[in-house]
């Protein structure tokens, strides 16, 4: 009996013991320190109207057929081929991976073909490419595209995650305990959740998948030119709806910093980067023009803060694929309480890469926001066929000076509390500007279907909110085992 009775207690001891741990483990990959450069809010920038360029892909109905306007990838490999001294490229989703149902455009070829070219062009141009692991499925195989750019002398970096927070905490705790110490060999075996033309993988990247985190930017920089954006160069998001900025002058100093703090903390060789810092060689003319760059949770700051600046009479628009950010719905609710114009145009979130979604985690927010019963929010939705309103963009019209703010974040804890790698960039602009009056075409053109059809009224897709989808988006925001 007392041997049992020891036996027993020890059990208890190594239970309490696994747990102390555990919780530790947690705990301290949820709020560890970020590497050096993460999270990073830029010097505010004087730039001249014509050193910015608001650029958009749009995918809409006009007479019964689908039309794509889209013009962010030609301004990419042009940007690209002008490139002479240094391409710094860090880009989420850079692969030609399909579900073979349509005839997607080949972004993913065409841009790794052009960075090929221009080097054989240019022998000394110095190139980095950063990217994710989700482009190897977490290791299970090669990636194509980004092999033929390295194969040129190109310093390639897959992202180190590992060093990031985790969103995913619960899972990841055991993740880091254990299932990571396996390694990732071994042929790959299961189906590739990118689609059926990837190759096949193993149960490992399924595991790591779960942690549920990435570098998710998207931006592109040279010494002449930068372009922040929403776009991946990936063939099945060939048909998206996006839009980036593309700017020039000092700014992009900080924009090479901040892919300079990727590379160093995932064991990038930095040498590969410019060594001098770029100055203004445009004419001296007034700037009218502040733009900053911001990343991570400084893109949060940077909304809330604008949201909150917004005064009676004012107008937000806000276009975004995910939306689920307490920080700035809270915000979104406080502006149409002092009687801020808001309008939304959101994706329905009913498809991805041919696979039908729920409607999750728009519709449930949106329901949330509706019941406020405020008649200074309106919704609308982007009527989406088989592609997705892939954008990210906060346009506040104020009386005489705009706030523009747009990238790669959307407005999801995912994106905005420090878990992924994201870059916006943060515009403050008179309203003659060029740049404000593109973005304020932009929205009252999908607003108000001008020339095509674009949006539809909110209750197109809210009347499929379902008790079960309400319960899943709850369950799922608790447990955080999504993209938002």
């Amino acid at each position: 009996m007392k041997k049992r009775s020891w036996y027993r207690k020890k059990r208890w001891m190594i239970f309490i013991l696994f747990l102390v741990i555990y919780v530790g483990v947690i705990t301290y990959h949820r709020f560890k320190p970020l590497p050096e450069g993460v999270s990073y809010a830029g010097e505010v920038h004087q730039i001249n109207d014509e050193d910015i360029e608001f650029l958009f892909d749009l995918t809409y109905d006009k007479k019964e057929k689908e039309v794509y306007d889209h013009s962010i990838f030609d301004e990419i490999n042009s940007t690209i081929q002008e490139a002479d001294d240094f391409l710094i490229l860090d880009l989420f989703l850079f692969n030609g991976y399909t579900d073979g149902k349509r005839d997607y455009p080949k972004l993913s070829e065409d841009l790794a073909n052009t960075v090929v070219e221009v080097m054989k062009e240019k022998p000394n141009l110095k190139v980095v490419l950063i990217s994710d692991e989700v482009n190897t499925t977490y290791g299970s195989h090669e990636a194509d595209q980004i092999n033929k750019i390295k194969e040129m002398g190109a310093e390639v970096i897959f992202t180190n995650l590992d060093r990031l927070r985790d969103p995913n905490l619960f899972y990841s705790g055991l993740w880091r305990m254990g299932i990571t110490w396996f390694g990732q060999e071994g042929k790959g075996w299961l189906p590739n959740p990118m689609a059926p033309s990837a190759p096949k993988v193993t149960a490992r990247s399924y595991l790591e998948l779960l942690n549920v985190k990435a570098n998710h930017r998207k931006t592109v920089t040279t010494e002449d030119a930068g372009i922040i954006m929403s776009a991946n160069p990936h063939d099945a998001s060939g048909f998206h709806s996006n839009i980036a900025f593309k700017v020039k002058g000092e700014i992009l100093n900080d924009l090479i910093e901040t892919e300079k703090a990727v590379a160093a903390y995932s064991g990038g060789n930095v040498s590969s980067f410019p060594d001098t810092k770029l100055t203004d060689e445009s004419p001296e003319t007034p700037s009218n023009v502040k733009a900053q760059i911001v990343t991570e949770s400084k893109i949060q700051d940077s909304v809330v803060t604008a949201i909150d600046d917004a005064k009676k009479g004012e107008l937000i628009y806000i276009g975004m694929f995910y939306l689920a950010d307490r920080d700035i719905v809270d915000a979104l609710v406080d502006a149409t309480e002092r009687e801020v114009d808001v309008r939304l145009v959101l994706d329905p979130n009913q498809n991805a890469f041919g696979q039908q979604k729920i409607g999750l985690p728009n519709l449930p927010v949106t329901a949330e926001l509706e019941k406020q019963g405020s008649e200074n929010l309106t919704i609308r939705w982007y009527d989406t066929n088989k592609e997705q309103f892939h954008t990210k963009l906060l346009y506040i019209k104020g009386n005489k000076e705009s706030t523009i703010i747009g990238g790669s974040g959307n407005y999801t804890s995912r994106n905005l509390d420090d878990y992924n790698m994201e870059t916006n960039l943060h515009l403050k602009a008179p309203n003659d500007t060029k740049v404000v009056e593109d973005v304020d075409r932009y929205f009252e053109r999908i607003w108000s279907n001008k020339d095509g059809t674009y949006t539809a009224d909110y209750e197109k897709y809210q009347n499929s909110l379902s008790p079960y989808k309400y319960v899943m988006y709850i369950l799922q925001k608790l447990f955080q085992v999504t993209t938002y």
